[in-house]
């Protein structure tokens, strides 16, 4: 099984685990064994999928608007926590890849393994979202029709960019790639950066 065949099963059980109850306060049982590569897909797939479901809720236009800042305070958090998860995710990789050397000729990718696999995760969640949308019974023939050419979209692009992932992987394990990780030093996080937060 290649890693994206299995991150992908992965991010499938987490999207499929969290419906079961379809609440973004539900508790995570992550059943992969914690430091492991799967506890963290699952996790990062966990958190993108409540983070999906918190960004519906908070665009009903009849919110209480203290409800929705609560809610965006929550979005922003759950955002830093998926950037770390990234991050951890390529140490992973650092760590796999760590006793490769590359070829004088290798080359940089514009991206690093984890930053692919979070747009994977998300459209995991695409995938399932608009599959919903094509099983509806209260909408249209042509919304109908018009979700279901979007999923197959959907479906093209995991694929291609499962390959890419996998392409990417062996072309480091090779030698062919390098990677770097560079933390994302958010600014408006840190009290220290922030304006708005040092200035007061």
């Amino acid at each position: 099984m290649s890693f994206t065949e299995q991150a992908n099963k992965i991010f499938n059980q987490a999207i499929r685990d969290y419906h079961l109850t379809d609440n973004v306060d539900s508790n995570i049982n992550n059943p992969y064994e914690r430091d492991t590569i799967e506890h963290n897909l699952y996790l990062k797939c966990w958190i993108d999928t409540v983070q999906w479901h918190l960004e519906d809720i908070i665009r009903d236009p009849h919110i209480n608007p203290v409800e929705a800042l609560g809610l965006k305070r929550r979005i922003d958090h759950s955002n830093q926590d998926r950037t770390d998860l990234v991050e951890e995710i390529d140490s992973y990789f650092r760590q796999v890849y760590h006793d490769v050397t590359p070829l004088p000729d290798a080359r940089l990718n514009t991206e690093s393994p984890a930053w692919a696999i979070d747009r994977l995760s998300i459209l995991a969640l695409k995938i399932w979202h608009m599959r919903e949308q094509t099983e509806r019974n209260d909408a249209d023939p042509v919304h109908i029709k018009k979700c279901q050419d979007k999923l197959s979209v959907l479906l093209e692009q995991q694929q291609d960019l499962s390959t890419a992932i996998d392409q990417l992987l062996e072309d480091i394990q090779k030698g062919r790639k390098y990677m770097k990780v560079y933390r994302q030093m958010k600014m408006y996080n840190d009290p220290s950066t922030n304006p708005v937060l040092y200035k007061k």
